[in-house]
């Protein structure tokens, strides 16, 4: 094959040392948060198809909260529209950190992610439909759309920790797009009745949130309770709580007003709650959501049987990897740009089977569309534990042999000629 000419644009370029380093914080904490969601998703499905299973049912469905607002909620509906709201805040946090102070700010680094989450989004709704035509089971037709942030990136952690930091910040901006599209799929397509006067009553306490944050105010016991309000308004109107979080976060200005030393008040609030979403929110969320009655082999055959949950795997599993890889192809191709020096196609292919882990929002959609205690829900709930299953492990066996070679490559680059903290490939001109 013909070698690029000099002039050639490049897709998946080297980012910067201050992209590299702020990536390698977010899976270090992602990692983390990762394994503690694998452990509450399997301590939910152990306690579920156990003796005991009646207790966890019983702590699922217990009522907290007044019912002012619709605030009676079960545990299960507390950690799918609260905690959630906090994981949303920071992928609206990130995103916009992404686009306006990282290497995505240059329009031409950020089609490429964005586009192949577009992608990522559109072939696995079509697929799910083209498999449900016909039936009862159309209302899930976004299940397969998002991507899981914390399960992803763990996967690549574990598997990819050499893989170049472009492919890791394609992952991870791919996966924030594709979520916060699902969000805007769920406000548009998952709202059932719609009440004006709590959504335009949560405009109040949003557009103060904006203020004081835009004044870089920091003072918790004022943001706080307006974040509440915004978040229990939003609940009230019938739309989905969690976006919320994500106007929330939209409203932090990233950059600073003056050139003052400390981070910013984006990274401030990332730094604050990423933790707490990683760590905490997600894991709960987890705990609540994956709680399926398998039912042995004949229960696993039956919730796979169910057309439903058929659109669910194909649309994770082959539905992400090709809408991913063919969207990226398709720029370089119709652009006449080539990949960075040293990748390879193989490696986004890889990226884009593990994009194929759709856990938390997958979970939280199929809640939406049939029912959090329905029949079809415990059949699309193991539906997207074995699609994000089956794309974790093929990703890994196509990441693994990539990640040997990568590291070879590392371990030379990482010489620092020049002592000075910063490896010499990235100052390289």
């Amino acid at each position: 094959m013909r070698e690029p000419t000099s002039n050639t644009s490049r897709l998946l370029r080297r980012g910067s040392w201050a992209e590299a380093r702020r990536i390698a914080e977010i899976l270090r904490s992602e990692t983390v948060g990762g394994i503690l969601l694998l452990v509450g998703a399997v301590a939910a499905l152990l306690w579920a198809n156990s003796a005991w299973s009646g207790g966890y049912a019983d702590l699922r469905d217990t009522v907290v909260g007044p019912h002012a607002l619709h605030l009676d909620l079960t545990l299960g509906q507390w950690a799918s529209d609260g905690l959630l709201a906090i994981f949303f805040f920071v992928a609206g946090l990130e995103l916009k950190r992404e686009f306006v102070a990282g290497d995505l700010r240059d329009p031409r680094r950020a089609a490429v992610p964005v586009a192949a989450a577009v992608g990522g989004v559109l072939l696995p709704a079509v697929l799910y439909v083209a498999v449900n035509l016909g039936g009862d089971g159309l209302g899930g037709w976004a299940i397969p759309t998002a991507t899981d942030i914390a399960f992803a990136l763990a996967v690549l952690a574990v598997i990819g920790s050499a893989l170049p930091t472009a492919l890791r910040t394609f992952l991870l901006t791919l996966a924030v797009v594709d979520d916060l599209l699902a969000i805007v799929i769920i406000a548009f397509f998952y709202t059932d009745h719609l009440s004006a006067w709590p959504l335009l009553g949560a405009l109040v306490p949003l557009a103060v949130f904006t203020v004081l944050v835009q004044r870089r105010v920091r003072s918790w016991w004022l943001l706080l309770p307006l974040a509440a309000a915004a978040w229990a308004l939003v609940h009230a109107s019938g739309v989905h709580a969690t976006v919320a979080g994500v106007l929330l976060g939209f409203a932090v200005p990233v950059l600073r007003r003056t050139p003052s030393p400390g981070p910013g008040l984006a990274e401030h609030f990332e730094h604050r709650f990423r933790p707490i979403s990683a760590g905490f929110a997600v894991p709960v969320f987890a705990f609540f959501a994956a709680g399926v009655t398998v039912g042995g082999l004949d229960g696993l055959w039956t919730a796979l049987s169910d057309r439903a949950a058929i659109g669910v795997v194909v649309g994770l599993v082959v539905g992400k990897s090709v809408g991913i890889f063919v969207t990226t192809w398709v720029i370089a191709r119709f652009t006449r740009a080539s990949l960075d020096e040293g990748l390879a196609w193989v490696d986004v292919f890889g990226l884009a089977v593990l994009a194929g882990i759709g856990f938390t929002v997958s979970l939280l959609i199929g809640e939406l569309s049939f029912g959090a205690q329905s029949e079809r829900n415990e059949h699309v709930k193991v539906a997207v534990l074995v699609g994000s299953l089956l794309a974790a492990v093929l990703a890994t066996g196509i990441l693994r042999a990539r990640n040997r070679r990568y590291r070879r490559i590392q371990e030379e680059e990482a010489v620092d000629a020049d002592d000075d903290g910063v490896p010499d490939v990235y100052q390289s001109g």
